[in-house]
């Protein structure tokens, strides 16, 4: 009886404590807005008690709770303790206020190039501009060399262009942002990359798969936000200098200047040339087009915490010549002729966009922000005797307003967008010209418990004078099983406008007959597009050695509803109709990141694609799309001096996987060849004002035969320079400095 007694008093203690009632609450500091508030580390105990907790990286506790408990403490170093009474179990939000008077205390903390994020409910890759350094980042296109996320690959045989992609598509399935402002759209599809230099840019984040509703309803497989530097945090003055083997020349300066408290202002001046003539496989043709770009940007940046208003104003002008083609090309005698065959694209641009952003002073997080873009692209060029202009003007404005439900665990954005495009298009002799013009509202809710679980569920509804009323819904889930692991899964719709000759004007440097099937649609004659994107993916870090790594594995699936089929499977002709049946691409991907000794990093990454199309001659898969490809990415820093690396080293090695090539009469074989790309640059820092680096591209001298078809004839009918599955230039050797001044 005596120890039933017992075991009934322990089993009743055991369940108490058990079942003990918690109390939640989230501490956050009102004047450090971003990442959601939250102090990380703050101490929060029951007053007179030994009970007590720290909060998490988002600044969430969770406490044991008694109804005798009656004042809650919070400390942190830095900020006044404050005693709050308690008397219920409603989630406590508290924000700490700074001491007066504090001694300076100096932490000093090394940024990772790049990042990913166990906490963010999206599957997204940070990278910053220590990032963008270790390769010659001369523009956006170029900025990707080192990220295994992103596949670069040239466009055409001419006009050097470089296409990305991503989970085995095109750029055009991709929203690219510039400071989530869809920037990269339209008519500047092809080339719109190259319009932003790499030193404009202060980091990149990559989202794989469907995106926010936010940021609009075009994203089907993944959205790029570039974000450029800031005037109050860039350097006051910034001058690079770059030079290649390839003739290729590049100057960039910045000019910050401080006005006032409130205001800061920017100008960035960019400007490259190339004059030089090469043509290292002697097919008539130039290896690279000579070139000629300036690009002039102003930014006004305004903040005033006492109101809570922030904005940027930035004003952008840009002017870009192309030239291409025989080598023996002279514009002035030969255009319209048959006597040399030649190319010029020129490109003017002005860009102007205004930020807005307002935070409730006694809501931190609480705001309501205002976007305005306007752009107005003008692109005049021929290839051979074909001309292809379009100009285009776009406005795009979005009203945000974030808040909460009841507490910070619950969050929401809803909003209104405005779009509207005015298309002016030639293609040889016929004009397509079209207004495009949608108005739709969002709303997104996020739910954060702060331990193991978020989700992210938005919807929009738009209405599109082209494509009619549409909804756009998505979902992504995170999920924390143990410590360091994250699942991560989504799904979600995207709708878009094809611009077929936009996106695709390689096939204008070649004879090949335009053929458009139309299927009754509005946008020449076809139909958009839409697809279904499902991904799921998993992060787990690690240690090995007492060294940090992580590993993550991810698989995506495309899947169109309906798509505009690019048809190159007939020689002599391109074609272009909606879609027949089924258009699927699979991504999967291993990447493995890992510090083995101080200093020393190491990224590999293996990627797999399968991506399948049902033409009219059958189902193939995508052609120039290489099934296989690995990476890695070696990079080390010697021991810091003053917090300046003395000495970078960094190495990129990428394989590329045989690949399918359309139909060309028994010219080329069915599948291109593997190949090896490998590329190299080596910094001296001298001081924190200035460094020299020093890199190669295509160190193993890779080179395609045979680029372009019927070059002895570019007149004929089997001339096509858009076969292209590696580097025409091969080996490329470059210089450059880096001088600023804080």
């Amino acid at each position: 009886m005596k120890k039933y007694i017992i075991f009934s008093v322990f089993t009743l203690v055991f369940l108490q404590s058990f079942s003990q009632e918690k109390f939640k609450g989230m501490i956050m500091d009102k004047n450090n807005p971003k990442d959601n508030l939250g102090v990380f580390g703050a101490n929060v105990y029951w007053l007179n008690t030994s009970v007590g907790a720290t909060t998490n990286e988002k600044g969430w506790f969770e406490i044991p709770y008694k109804s005798s408990y009656k004042k809650l403490v919070v400390s942190f170093i830095g900020f006044k303790t404050d005693t709050i009474a308690i008397d219920n179990l409603k989630p406590l939000h508290h924000f700490l206020t700074e001491e007066s008077i504090l001694d300076e205390v100096t932490i000093s903390a090394k940024k990772k190039a790049t990042s990913k994020s166990y906490l963010q409910t999206q599957n997204v890759f940070i990278v910053n501009s220590d990032e963008l350094l270790k390769a010659a980042c001369c523009n956006l296109a170029e900025s990707f060399e080192t990220n295994p996320s992103i596949d670069v690959n040239f466009s055409d045989a001419l006009t050097g262009t470089r296409q990305i992609q991503m989970l085995g598509l095109k750029s055009p399935y991709l929203l690219i942002a510039q400071e989530n402002i869809p920037m990269v759209r339209g008519a500047s599809q092809v080339y719109g990359l190259t319009f932003t230099p790499g030193s404009w840019v202060e980091s990149i984040q990559i989202t794989k798969g469907t995106g926010s509703v936010v940021n609009g309803f075009e994203s089907i497989s993944g959205q790029i936000n570039a974000e450029l530097v800031k005037p109050l945090t860039d350097d006051k003055l910034f001058v690079n200098g770059y030079g290649n083997r390839n003739g290729r020349l590049e100057l960039n300066t910045h000019f910050n200047h401080k006005l006032n408290n409130k205001w800061q202002t920017g100008l960035y001046i960019h400007g490259n040339y190339r004059r030089e003539k090469f043509d290292n496989n002697n097919d008539t043709f130039l290896d690279t087009p000579l070139a000629n770009q300036i690009n002039i940007m102003n930014r006004w940046q305004y903040a005033n915490n006492e109101t809570g208003w922030v904005s940027f104003l930035t004003l952008r002008y840009m002017n870009d010549e192309k030239q291409t083609g025989q080598l023996d090309f002279n514009p002035n005698t030969d255009r319209g002729t048959t006597n040399v065959w030649g190319s010029e694209i020129n490109t003017q641009r002005f860009d102007g966009t205004l930020k807005l952003g307002y935070v409730f002073p006694e809501m931190p997080f609480q705001t309501l922000g205002f976007q305005l873009a306007y752009n107005n692209h003008d692109q005049e060029s021929y290839f051979g005797l074909r001309d292809y202009n379009i100009q285009q003007e776009s406005v795009y404005s979005n009203v945000i307003f974030n808040s909460i439900i009841g507490d910070t665990r619950h969050k929401f954005k809803t909003g209104l967008s405005l779009t509207y495009d005015l298309y002016k298009e030639l293609v040889v002799n016929t004009n397509y010209d079209r207004k495009e013009h949608s108005v739709g509202t969002f709303f997104e809710y996020a739910y954060d418990n702060a331990d193991d679980f978020s989700l992210t569920a938005g919807v929009r509804l738009d209405n599109h004078n082209l494509i009619g009323t549409f909804v756009t819904p998505r979902l992504h889930l995170r999920y924390v099983p143990w410590e360091k692991g994250v699942f991560r899964t989504s799904v979600g719709k995207g709708t878009r406008s094809a611009n077929i000759f936009a996106e695709n004007q390689q096939l204008f440097a070649s004879s090949r007959a335009i053929n458009i099937i139309p299927s009754n649609g509005a946008i020449y004659g076809l139909n958009p597009e839409s697809a279904w994107n499902y991904g799921v993916s998993y992060l787990q870090g690690f240690k090995i050695f007492d060294k940090k790594g992580d590993i993550t594995l991810d698989f995506y699936q495309t899947n169109f509803t309906n798509q505009v089929v690019v048809d190159w499977e007939t020689p002599e002709e391109i074609s272009f109709y909606n879609l027949e049946g089924k258009s699927i691409a699979n991504s999967f991907q291993v990447e493995v990141n890992y510090e083995p000794i101080q200093h020393l990093n190491i990224r590999t990454a293996y990627k797999y694609f399968d991506v399948s199309t049902d033409y009219v001659s059958g189902n193939l898969s995508k052609p120039l799309q290489p099934k296989n490809r690995f990476f890695t990415n070696v990079s080390y820093e010697t021991n810091e001096k003053e917090n300046k690396a003395q000495w970078k080293f960094d190495v990129t090695y990428n394989f590329i996987g045989a690949q399918r090539l359309p139909n060309t009469n028994g010219v080329l074989s069915g599948f291109s060849e593997a190949y090896n790309l490998l590329n190299s640059q080596v910094t001296k820092v001298f001081s924190d004002k200035f460094e020299i680096y020093i890199g190669a591209e295509n160190i193993t001298n890779y080179k395609q035969e045979n680029p372009v078809l019927g070059s002895e004839d570019p007149f004929g009918v089997n001339f096509d320079s858009t076969i292209i599955y590696g580097p025409i230039f091969g080996s490329s050797f470059y210089a450059g400095f880096r001088f600023k001044i804080k």
